[in-house]
C-alpha cells in the first residue's frame, strides 16, 4: 500500500505558508510573470534559453525558500508518459537535410536534432512544471482568485463573466490534490480486494491503460458527487456570481512587485533575442 501514497503528495495546488519575497508578491503580478514566463518557455528552442529559463526558477524557488525535491515530486507520476514520449521523438522525428545520422536500423534513424529536440523538449516540460508549482505553492487559492478576478475584470465591459471564470479555475486548482487523495483511496481500496496494480510491469503501457480504465469510473462519480454537493453550497449561500460585489480584499502593488514583473519583461526579451540570432 505504501506505493500509492506518493499520489497524495502531488505539490501543485497546495500552498506552503512563507514569509519570502515571493510570497510578498501580489497575486496580479505573480500571475502575469507566470504567463510571461509560460510564453518564454514555449520559444525556448536551444540549449541556453532553457538553461537560462532553468537558472531563473531555481534561483526563485531558492528565494521563495521551498525545497527542490519537493517542486520535483510533480514529475514522479508523469514518468512514464513522459519517457514514452520522449522515445516517440527520439524515435521517429528522422533526420532532415544536412542533419548528422547517428544511428540507423532499419527504417528507424536517431539523428543529432532529434536528440536535441527530445533534450529541449525535457527541459521545458521540467521548467513548466517548476513555474506551475512556484506559483500554486507561494500563493494561496483565495489569493489566486482575487487575482484573476482582478485581471478579468476588463471582461466585465463586455459583458463576460470575468468573476465566474476566476472562481472556476480556483475551484478546478483546488482540486487537484482532493482528486489526487480520492485516486489513492480507490486505489488502496481495490487492491485490499485482490486487484492487481503490478501486473505487466510500471512500463507496460497496455496493462497500464487497462488498470487505469478500472479507476476512472469511481473517480469520476466521485468527483461529479463533490460538484453537486459544492453547486448546493453555492445555492444555500445565494451566490449569484460577480454581480454587485464589493471587495473584501483590497490589492496594492508595491516596488518589489514592478522589480519582479520587469525582470520577467527582461527574461522574456532575452529568450526572443536569443531565438532571434540563433544562438545555440
Amino acid at each position: 500500500m505504501e506505493r500509492f501514497d506518493t499520489l497524495r503528495h502531488v505539490s501543485i495546488g497546495q500552498y506552503i505558508p512563507g514569509e519570502s519575497v515571493v510570497h510578498r508578491l501580489d497575486p496580479r503580478v505573480k500571475l502575469l510573470a507566470f504567463g510571461l514566463l509560460v510564453v518564454a518557455t514555449v520559444l525556448a528552442t536551444t540549449y541556453l534559453n532553457n538553461a537560462l529559463l532553468l537558472l531563473v526558477v531555481l534561483a526563485v524557488a531558492w528565494m521563495a525558500r521551498l525545497p527542490l525535491g519537493y517542486l520535483l515530486a510533480n514529475i514522479k507520476p508523469a514518468l512514464p508518459i513522459i519517457v514514452f514520449f520522449a522515445l516517440l521523438q527520439l524515435l521517429f522525428y528522422g533526420a532532415r537535410p544536412g542533419d548528422r545520422l547517428l544511428l540507423q536500423w532499419g527504417t528507424v534513424r536517431i539523428s543529432f536534432m532529434g536528440v536535441r529536440l527530445v533534450i529541449v523538449s525535457l527541459a521545458r516540460f521540467l521548467d513548466l512544471i517548476l513555474l506551475t508549482s512556484l506559483l500554486t505553492n507561494t500563493t494561496t487559492t483565495g489569493a489566486l482568485t482575487h487575482g484573476l478576478e482582478r485581471l478579468l475584470a476588463p471582461l466585465n465591459v463586455l459583458h463576460l463573466p470575468g468573476h465566474e471564470l476566476a472562481m472556476v479555475g480556483a475551484i478546478a486548482l483546488r482540486f487537484v490534490p482532493i482528486l489526487g487523495e480520492q485516486l489513492e483511496s480507490i486505489m488502496k481500496a481495490q487492491a485490499s480486494r485482490g486487484v492487481g496494480f503490478d501486473a505487466g510491469g510500471r512500463w507496460q503501457l497496455i496493462a497500464n491503460a487497462r488498470r487505469v480504465a478500472r479507476l476512472i469510473i469511481p473517480l469520476f462519480v466521485d468527483a461529479f458527487r463533490r460538484s453537486e454537493e459544492m453547486m448546493l453550497a453555492f445555492q444555500a449561500r445565494c451566490y449569484r456570481g460577480g454581480r454587485g460585489r464589493t471587495h473584501l480584499v483590497q490589492l496594492c502593488l508595491a516596488l518589489r512587485d514592478y522589480v519582479a514583473l520587469l525582470l520577467s519583461l527582461t527574461l522574456l526579451a532575452a529568450i526572443i533575442l536569443i531565438r532571434q540570432f540563433h544562438l545555440p
